[in-house]
């Protein structure tokens, strides 16, 4: 899902989780992520130690694909070890145990080039801070979404999002000669969205953001699995931030408006 979304990321290991960051400045018109996994569901064992006690993490800069293309070779491992290693630059270093016709079993190693990130570049690196949104709703299945996303990208680059705290979602495209808008009713709101109802909103008014649809197409085509929970949030006219859970791991998108 990293590999599709961010050629080149950040990985951030500290004790409790891995986190896989893209950090694009989304004032300067890129998107960023956030992807979140608690290193309890995924490892049986797990040891590390960062620059100090109180910076006690690690981040460093790999080629996504790299990472995910020797994950790939381990779909049938009897066990799997990543480890931070320098062989003569800074690997990460994934060795794959595999059980041969014999029962023997092979082991496989990936030296995966990474570049280590200096402490002082890591504040450009945290969890973003989410302002509070106009709107937030559920989204419909993502498979229909894309779909519906792919025809309108045959006619413009320029996709208008509304929802309302109603539960309607519009997905909407505008060029000199067509109008098209896709209508999703009933989708529901999520319980954060009640604070935003509380604050006086209109629940039938739309927010609005509009933005580059390859961007979107971009996150839509990363997810290779249903999520548990998919969830649009529209912040002001300036952001589409988009956060969904695939069972163990968390994901938050931000797509900045055109400006």
């Amino acid at each position: 899902m990293v590999a599709k979304l961010a050629k080149t990321c950040t990985v951030r290991i500290s004790p409790r989780q891995l986190n896989f960051i893209l950090a694009d400045k989304v004032a300067s018109g890129g998107v960023s992520m956030w992807c979140e996994l608690e290193q309890e569901n995924f490892f049986s064992e797990f040891q590390m130690e960062g620059v100090s006690a109180e910076n006690n993490e690690i981040y460093l800069e790999l080629t996504s694909e790299n990472l995910s293309r020797a994950l790939k070779t381990a779909q049938n491992a009897r066990a799997l070890k990543i480890k931070l290693t320098n062989k003569h630059f800074p690997c990460l270093t994934v060795s794959i145990e595999l059980l041969s016709v014999s029962s023997s079993s092979r082991v496989v190693t990936h030296d995966i080039p990474i570049k280590v990130i200096p402490r002082k570049l890591w504040k450009d690196l945290q969890e973003p801070v989410v302002p509070d949104s106009d709107v937030s709703i559920y989204l419909p299945v993502l498979k229909t979404v894309k779909s519906v996303v792919e025809r309108m990208k045959n006619i413009s680059n320029h996709l208008i999002v509304e929802a309302n705290l109603n539960g309607d979602l519009n997905l909407k495209i505008e060029s000199e000669l067509v109008c098209v808008t896709t209508h999703f009713k009933d989708l529901g709101n999520p319980p954060s969205a009640s604070a935003d109802a509380s604050h006086g909103r209109d629940p039938e008014q739309m927010a609005e953001v509009h933005v580059d649809i390859r961007k979107l197409l971009q996150f839509l085509a990363g997810q290779q699995s249903t999520p548990t929970k998919a969830v649009c949030r529209i912040v002001g006219d300036k952001v589409l931030h988009l956060d969904v859970l695939h069972e163990d791991v968390s994901l938050q998108y931000f797509i900045p408006a055109l400006s």
